[in-house]
């Protein structure tokens, strides 16, 4: 498995933070879900955030293809109508993982 970790590195102004959230609601997350090459190989995601605007995307994939197919359908995908490009100036850092070791938790203690 792989993982890959993107990050939006705040402060970042409510008006960038609310339209990212919408690109990703809106247009990546369907955009994702629906292609048949990714369903299967995609294990996780999560959308992590800070108080100043920060935030970071974790995808988990069962291959590093998938990881890549992802990167082109985003990259390629039309805006949404008022879908601002200044309001979405893309990661400041993206890395990639191989998945060493997984652990589920057993719950709250």
């Amino acid at each position: 498995m792989y993982a890959q970790l993107t990050m939006f590195e705040g402060p970042r102004s409510p008006e960038l933070v609310a339209a990212s959230e919408r690109a990703g609601r809106e247009r990546i997350d369907p955009l994702l879900d629906a292609h048949p090459d990714l369903q299967d190989d995609l294990v996780a995601r999560y959308v992590l955030s800070q108080p100043n605007g920060g935030s970071a995307v974790l995808v988990v994939s069962r291959t590093e293809h998938a990881l890549d197919k992802a990167i082109e359908l985003i990259m390629t995908s039309e805006l949404l109508p008022g879908e601002d490009p200044a309001l979405l100036p893309g990661p400041t850092r993206v890395e990639r993982y191989l998945v060493q070791d997984v652990r589920h938790g057993t719950g709250a203690r």
